[in-house]
């Protein structure tokens, strides 16, 4: 049973580990500089949306959203894990009642954090240059809320699920960025995904992005955007289908993958990875 000491530890070395990035210009800077890729991306839009009033710019900022929580939860955090897991901090918490569960703890509220005020600065950043805002309506809040809640429960349960079977940080970004720069092309967030070839929008659709994207179009843009969303819908109870389905699964490997990636480890391995890393500095 997880006791409640743990959960504030976590909630401790969650807020550690904040501090830590706020006091780095190179961390901070770095995350406020994605809201700004896209930002830019919106400001070299020009013309509408087919088939819609709406600018394409407001399209490109509501698809930036969905790609935030990607870049955190699928880039951001696997780097994380498999950073840690290489300096022996996980082979630490191993032997420390909870330590598992504070460190899990900690890592949801970064992402949590990290997804939510990043989502902030694109949005505002979206008034200024793509004349876009925030929901109009309640009924737009809560479709937002319920979209990017889901959507970063399931993207972090995969990242989780691949930062425990990344081989080290060193390779963990070129192993994830080819698939996620795929992702981001066909998943509508530069343009409507109906545009592409049919085969590649059944292949968007099997992948939580697309859904994610066109669910915060949905709370974002008006509803004449949706014109250019498959079947002419923002299918809500699809999206909840398909993101539903990737935290099941999320939930089946991510957990199981933690804790085998934390039995592999011991003393002697890591031993034996600081003396290779010593042998190649010379």
């Amino acid at each position: 049973m997880i006791s409640r000491q743990a959960l504030v530890v976590g909630l401790h070395r969650g807020r550690a580990e904040l501090r830590q990035t706020v006091r780095t210009p190179r961390e901070y800077l770095g995350h406020l500089g994605n809201p700004g890729m896209f930002l830019f991306a919106a400001s070299l839009q020009t013309g509408n949306i087919p088939g819609s009033p709406v600018a394409s710019s407001q399209l490109v900022v509501a698809g930036g959203v969905a790609s935030l929580l990607l870049l955190v939860a699928m880039v951001w955090l696997p780097q994380q894990l498999a950073t840690e897991r290489e300096d022996g901090t996980l082979l630490r918490l191993r032997g420390t009642p909870g330590g598992m569960f504070a460190y899990l703890v900690g890592k949801t509220l970064m992402v949590v954090t990290i997804a939510v005020l990043s989502t902030v600065v694109l949005l505002l950043g979206g008034v200024a240059v793509a004349g876009s805002g925030f929901p109009q309506s309640f009924g737009q809040w809560c479709t937002l809320l319920w979209v990017v809640t889901l959507g970063l429960i399931a993207l972090a349960l995969i990242g989780a699920a691949v930062g425990a079977v990344l081989p080290n940080p060193r390779q963990a970004l070129g192993w994830v960025m080819i698939p996620m720069i795929g992702l981001l092309f066909i998943s509508g967030i530069f343009y409507p995904v109906t545009s592409m070839p049919q085969w590649l929008q059944i292949v968007a659709q099997v992948f939580p992005l697309k859904w994610i994207a066109q669910g915060v179009r949905s709370a974002l843009l008006p509803d004449s955007a949706v014109v250019a969303e498959t079947g002419e819908a923002w299918q809500h109870w699809e999206t909840f289908g398909v993101l539903g389905a990737w935290i099941v699964l999320g939930l089946l490997l991510a957990p199981r993958l933690l804790l085998t990636s934390s039995r592999r480890e011991s003393g002697s391995r890591l031993t034996a990875r600081r003396e290779l890393v010593g042998q190649r500095s010379y």
